[in-house]
This record gives C-alpha cells, sequence and structure tokens, in this order.
C-alpha cells in the first residue's frame, strides 16, 4: 500500500533509503544534510536497522564501505565540505565497488547559507568516477533513493546521490511505499582478492571502471520518457533549455507564461552524462540555454556533445556570461539569464521581442537585518571575553601579543562584533594545526613575540582535533587550545558525539573524556572548568596561555539551547551608571540601549549572568531579587 505525505527532501530520503531496505546507516551532522540520518534513526529501532553518527565524514562512509563488503544494504550522509574529507576512502572505493549497495547522500549548500565553500558535488562525482544522482523534488528524492540503491546493488559501485539546500528542505507531498523491517539474510563478508586495493588491482580495474561509466551513460539515456524525474518535452521554438535540479523547478517557473515554446531537457542522472539522449535532444535546436546552479557541469557536457558529432549549435550558459557563476538560483535570476542569452544570440520568438515577462509579485517587506551572532547565554562568549582579559593581562605583563585560530562551529561567530577573537578560520580541526603553524614562525617574525591560542568545539574536536594535537605535541608547538565542551553538536542541530555517553539511536554509550584524551597525547597543561564562572575562566586561561609548550584547558557548559540558565537578569535603574559595558564588551542580543542611555535585558535572556560578573557597579541582578 502507498500513502501520501508532507514530507522535507531529507525525509523523503529517509523513507527512501528504508523502503529499499537499508540495514546500516551512518553519517556526521552537517547543514543541510542532516535529517536523513536524524530520521532514519528515529525509525531505526523499529524496522531493525543499524545507525550511527561517526567522528567524521571518512569514517562515516569507511563504516558503510565495511557493511557494503558484506552485502548488506548501507547508506552514509554528509554535506559537499564533508565529502572532501570522506574523499581519500571515495576515490579507492570506486574502483573497487561494493557487494551490497551504497549510497553517499551529499547535500550541497549554494549561497551558501551554512557552509565554507559552494563547491559542486556533480564534478566531485566525474572526478571519483561514482554515478550522482540529482533530484529536483521531495518525491524525486524519495524515488531518486530507491534507485540510487537498485543501481548500486546491480552495478556493484556506490552510487552518489546529491541534493541542494531547497530540495534537503524543501516540503511537498510524497506518495511513499509500506516500509517492513529489514531482512537478517546478509552472505557476509567473503574472502576474495578484490576487496584488498594495491597497485596491479587498480590498473586491473580500471578499464572495468570506464567500461562502467559508458553503461550507465546509456542505461540514464533509457530513462527518458520511461520516469518522471527524466524527460523531454517539446516546444514550438528551437530554442531548448536544459535543467536538472532544483533549476530546473526555476525554468519551469520561469517559462511559465510561454508554455510550450521552450523544448526543454530535464535530467536528474546528471553522471555518467546521458549522452545518446541529450544527443537526440540536440538534434532538434539552435541555440541552447542551460540553467544549473554552482559549476557548469551540464553546459560543458553539451558543448563536448556539439564538438564530438559537429553539431551548429549555439549553448548558453556561465561560460558566456549569461549566468551567474556562484550563488543561489531562484525564479528571477534564471528569467535574467534567459533573457541574457536571448539577447546575446538576437534570437526570436514568435509573440516575445527578446525577453521573458518579469513575473509580478506582491511587494515584500524587507526584513531588519541581523548580523550572526551567539545566542544570549551561549557559554562561548564567556570563553572568548575570559581569553580577551587573560590576553591583555599577557600584554600589559610580559609584552606578548595574541593570536585566535578558530574553527567550524557555533564559535566561529566569536569573531563577530564586540568580541573580535577569531583571527583565523579554514575548516574543521584546522585552528590547532594552524596555531601550530605560526608558533613555528616566532622566530622569524618581526612584529614582535605572540601566543597562539585554537578554539574548537567539542564534537570538531573528536571529528578531526586529535590528530592535530598529536602532531602539535610532537613538534613542541607553543600554543593554547581552548576544547568549547557545550555538550552537543549545537550548530548543525544537537546531535550526540563520544564525549556525550549516547548514540544517534539514544542507547547508552561510554563517555569518552575529552581532558584524558589531551592528557592522553602528551598536552603538558590540561584544566577542566565549568564556563559559569567568568573570574575561574579567565584565571583557567591566563594559567594556560603562560605555559611553556602545548596547553588546554576544556571549558565545560551545557550548550544554552537545551539548558536553562538561573533566570531572568534585569537592570536596576537606581544601580546603572549607563557605563554600557554590558553593551561595547559583550554583544549579547538579550541586551540593548534605549533612547534614555540605560540598557534593557529583554526576555530573551537565558540567565548565564555574565552580564552581571562584568557589571562594575553590580547593577544586573536577578529578576526575583529585585522584585
Amino acid at each position: 500500500m502507498s500513502s501520501k505525505r508532507i514530507l522535507m527532501g531529507n525525509e523523503a530520503i529517509a523513507f527512501g533509503a528504508m523502503k529499499a531496505g537499508v540495514q546500516i546507516a551512518s553519517g556526521y551532522p552537517g547543514t543541510p544534510s542532516n535529517e536523513v540520518m536524524e530520521t532514519i534513526a528515529s525509525h531505526a529501532k523499529e524496522y531493525g536497522i543499524y545507525a550511527e553518527w561517526a567522528t567524521n565524514e571518512k569514517v562515516a562512509l569507511e563504516t558503510a564501505v565495511g557493511a557494503a563488503y558484506s552485502g548488506a544494504n548501507a547508506i552514509v550522509t554528509m554535506k559537499q565540505v564533508g565529502l572532501n574529507v570522506a574523499s581519500d576512502p571515495l576515490m579507492s572505493l570506486s574502483y573497487i565497488g561494493v557487494k551490497g549497495s551504497l549510497v553517499i547522500l551529499v547535500s550541497d549548500d549554494p549561497g551558501p547559507h551554512s557552509s565554507q565553500t559552494e563547491q559542486d558535488t556533480r564534478v566531485f562525482g566525474h572526478f571519483a568516477n561514482i554515478p550522482v544522482l540529482d533530484p529536483s523534488t521531495p518525491q524525486e528524492a524519495y524515488d531518486m533513493t530507491l534507485l540510487a540503491f537498485e543501481l548500486s546493488h546491480e552495478m556493484e559501485t556506490p552510487v552518489i546521490l546529491r541534493t541542494t539546500t531547497r530540495v534537503s528542505h524543501g516540503c511537498a507531498d510524497v506518495v511513499i511505499g509500506d516500509i517492513f523491517p529489514v531482512p537478517r539474510d546478509i552472505e557476509g563478508f567473503v574472502k576474495d582478492t578484490r576487496w584488498a586495493i594495491f597497485p596491479k588491482l587498480t590498473a586491473q580495474r580500471h578499464p572495468l571502471l570506464e567500461d562502467l561509466q559508458l553503461r550507465l551513460s546509456d542505461r540514464f539515456s533509457e530513462y527518458f520518457g520511461d520516469n518522471s524525474f527524466n524527460s523531454v518535452s517539446k516546444g514550438s521554438s528551437r530554442i531548448g533549455i536544459a535543467a536538472s535540479g532544483v533549476s530546473y523547478l526555476y525554468a519551469m517557473e520561469a517559462i511559465r507564461a510561454l508554455s510550450g515554446v521552450f523544448p526543454v531537457f530535464k535530467t536528474a542522472t546528471v553522471y555518467p552524462f546521458p549522452e545518446k539522449a541529450a544527443l537526440e535532444f540536440l538534434k532538434g535546436i539552435t541555440d541552447l540555454i542551460v540553467v544549473e546552479e554552482l559549476d557548469p557541469y551540464m553546459e560543458e557536457q553539451f558543448l563536448q556533445l556539439a564538438g564530438k558529432h559537429h553539431l551548429n549549435v549555439n549553448i548558453y550558459g556561465k561560460k558566456n556570461g549569461c549566468f551567474p557563476v556562484s550563488g543561489e538560483y531562484d525564479v528571477d535570476v534564471v528569467i535574467d539569464g534567459i533573457n541574457s542569452s536571448l539577447e546575446k544570440g538576437n534570437t526570436d520568438i514568435p509573440g516575445l521581442s527578446h525577453s521573458l515577462p518579469a513575473i509580478n509579485l506582491k511587494e515584500v517587506p524587507s526584513l531588519p537585518i541581523r548580523a550572526p551572532t551567539l545566542c544570549a547565554g551561549c557559554m562561548h562568549r564567556t570563553v572568548f571575553y575570559a581569553f580577551k582579559k587573560a590576553a591583555g593581562k599577557l600584554r600589559s605583563q610580559k609584552d606578548i601579543g595574541s593570536v585566535f585560530s578558530g574553527d567550524i562551529g557555533c564559535y566561529t561567530l566569536g569573531n563577530a562584533r564586540p568580541l573580535n577573537m577569531v583571527d583565523t578560520c579554514l575548516c574543521m580541526g584546522a585552528g590547532i594545526s594552524i596555531a601550530a603553524g605560526l608558533s613555528h614562525t616566532q622566530e622569524y617574525s618581526s612584529n614582535g613575540k605572540a601566543k597562539q591560542v585554537a578554539f574548537i568545539g567539542d564534537s570538531t574536536f573528536f571529528h578531526s582535533g586529535i590528530a592535530a594535537v598529536v602532531s602539535a605535541v610532537y613538534n613542541n608547538a607553543d600554543i593554547t587550545i581552548a576544547v568549547l565542551d557545550n555538550r552537543t553538536t549545537a550548530m548543525t542541530g544537537h546531535q550526540p558525539h563520544p564525549g556525550i555517553g549516547i548514540t544517534a539511536v539514544g542507547s547508552p554509550a561510554k563517555i569518552i573524556d575529552i581532558a584524558e584524551v589531551l592528557k592522553s597525547c602528551g598536552v603538558g597543561l590540561v584544566r577542566t572548568i565549568g564556563a559559569d564562572s567568568l573570574e575561574g575562566c579567565i584565571d583557567a586561561a591566563t594559567e594556560a596561555m603562560q605555559f611553556e609548550g602545548p596547553s588546554a584547558v576544556v571549558f565545560r557548559e551545557k550548550c544554552i539551547a537545551i539548558s536553562k540558565g538561573a533566570g531572568q537578569y534585569i537592570v536596576d535603574e537606581d544601580k546603572c551608571t549607563g557605563c554600557k559595558l554590558c553593551i561595547s564588551q559583550l554583544g549579547c542580543p538579550a541586551i540593548f540601549s534605549i533612547t534614555s542611555g540605560l540598557p534593557v535585558i529583554q526576555d530573551t535572556c537565558s540567565g548565564c549572568g555574565l552580564c552581571a560578573q562584568t557589571c562594575p557597579s553590580a547593577a544586573i541582578i536577578l529578576k526575583e531579587v529585585l522584585q
């Protein structure tokens, strides 16, 4: 029996995986991919699925690979920058293949909304010789998950299911089939020379891998006309449009007023490129407009195809400036791109003078601009402020400056005013390594000596920080490591990690103590302190920064989004002198100044008490105390 449900794209993928009989699910949190694993984990016990959050994407992929080697159906989830971490096993895996099935869900983030890069996974699939499917709606996300498992099992290859933010987080009605508990009848791992990659095996497998791409390209061409996610629609003009993913929806909305004018080539099986179907489409047109976010992947495929077969087709896209080369698309961007293509091609369409009509939308009121900031009551604010004070002491007492290397997570927001406490930020786990590199340049620097401080979160510490700690200790880097342990993976939605004591499905687990790991790595000074005491944090930061060699402080306090403070603080107007130190130094969004010149604490206050601890006139007190 089938039923219809309103699902987010990520939820649809999870239900598709469960319908396909997934047995093993592994991943690492990363927006916009999170809800796939979270949905599977929430149903794992019901359907007999093993689900886990791994320490990073490389480990997650390798765990899923082991399951697939044994004949199991496996899925691994991550965002696009996570694929960089997993790229080492990924590149070798394409040569070896799998025995069961393995689907790699990768969510790209055009914009970007919450990422360091706008990289395009379609190109990564091409690079790794791994097929890529690109759904445009939640329904397609569900259907193509089923297809991905089918292809992976049939072709004995991993398959990448690539989504973008709008597909992952968009909601729609989705028709799903009944889901049953997974069978317990996999063959298990069978020893075979194919599972151990060596140069000789690579040389033998590479021709087979290239042949697989040709077979898949032919297979993908066969889907046109047979599947809703691959189609060719006819048009009265010889100006065609090609699109995939959510860009197809933007394009269809853009040309809605001219329904039936443009022939449209829609593909979700983007790699290997469905060459036969694309060639057939090109033969019927004189001009092609390619609509796609991020890299000009499809555009390049069509250019190669036209050149290979000597077709007289003009192709418009990113390479000739008709469409933006970066950023997220919307209907307005696509209308401008199509109009630019029509103008550049000087093309005539009956009833249209070189441009699409603009879509008339009701005036949308502009929203107030809100600068990125830490939540009211976030423990990270206390730690950053403590290090700012400690750095001031170091400068005044020993004339030593400080450099603060940040990392990926909520604590990246420490670079916002007025804290200004993040000087570098590259990728997950890099803060410690960068601080170490900076420390080794001290003897060459003409800017004077500076103490290197690296901020890293608890989940990031397990993700990729431990290896950096080992290297820093081994090479005697003079750095201080500040682990901001808020007991969760906060920025991506509060997923558990090895330091918490529960698994992805809520089962109890052994807690890996961060301070003990630091000690076992050989860090010379390790302190653990609660982040509720500003003075205690300042003292711990000062001690660590004055230590010669690798030192570390683990600042521990629950994320304010999943805990409660002591209550709301307010300003006692009789005591307040109007110095505004609480505003100018802390940047807490719960505190603002009004025309009277005195600060006001809003009811968004979480009760952390940092402002009360910094107020020189003791004018900030708990609300119930004043009452």
